[in-house]
């Protein structure tokens, strides 16, 4: 559908929708169900009033987040670039706090590495080795993953507008300068409770997580924003999500970059 027949859409009810749908831990019928023609343009634009609501309410802005990092998922979609949601620091777990699962409506796990960035880093063209330089650190990551669609089941619109699935995150406390560490090589074992949940290496993400970085940084320009020193950019799962339970612990160990574990209670 070209941008001249686009359908509108009541952004700020959906965002709403969407929201209240999140607080009360429902699962909704994806957003395209009810409207078909929503573009991924929509869904970004309902994701910025979701974020809206959210810092309303309190929350602070504290980064961002990657999805659709795999190039076989990219493909397999038709992107050109890995879609992205936002952070806030109510979506932070502090080392050591565990997951309620109750809180939430259908946790799932995966291991990422996530960059602490040390300046502002902004622009059109930025490139992986701009993203390096401005990083401050890189550490150990699990993204809790939190679908409003029944079993994960949704379009590129419908997941971008839910803000990528995202749910929690915890970091690890070994901060690693990137200099001198080749990401793309940098493995990871990934456990549920003491058995393989998964094996990758940095390269998972776009053949490399600044590779990934960078793309965040391009597509944040398109509307005027970057990346401010200080935050936090998930970025980008790099084995399958595992779906989590009271009493489970989730782990990941990374060479070199040091390792997380989360307990779910």
């Amino acid at each position: 559908m070209s941008p001249s027949t686009k359908v509108d859409v009541d952004v700020k009810a959906l965002a709403r929708h969407l929201h209240e749908a999140n607080r009360d831990r429902r699962l909704v019928a994806r957003l395209t169900d009810d409207h078909p023609d929503l573009t991924l343009e929509q869904g970004f634009e309902i994701q910025l009033a979701l974020r809206k609501r959210h810092l309303k309410e309190g929350a602070r802005l504290v980064g961002a987040k990657l999805g659709l990092t795999s190039r076989a998922k990219q493909a397999q979609m038709g992107l050109a670039a890995p879609v992205h949601g936002f952070l806030t620091d109510a979506m932070r777990l502090e080392t050591g706090e565990p997951l309620v699962v109750a809180a939430l409506g259908q946790p799932r796990v995966e291991p990422e590495i996530a960059f602490v960035m040390g300046r502002d880093v902004s622009g059109p063209a930025v490139t992986a080795t701009e993203v390096l330089a401005a990083t401050e650190a890189v550490c150990p990551a699990l993204e809790i993953l939190d679908s409003r669609y029944p079993d994960y089941k949704f379009t590129l619109a419908d997941v971008v507008a839910d803000n990528t699935s995202a749910g929690r995150f915890v970091l690890g406390t070994t901060l690693t300068a990137p200099s001198g560490i080749d990401l793309r090589l940098v493995g990871c074992v990934f456990e549920r409770n003491g058995a393989l949940a998964g094996t990758a290496a940095g390269a998972a993400s776009l053949g490399h997580p600044a590779v990934a970085v960078a793309a965040l940084v391009r597509e944040l320009a398109a509307r005027g924003e970057g990346l401010p020193a200080g935050a936090v950019v998930m970025s980008g799962g790099l084995t399958e999500a595992v779906p989590v339970s009271a009493g489970d612990v989730i782990g990941v160990r990374f060479d070199r970059l040091g390792a997380v574990e989360l307990a779910c209670v």
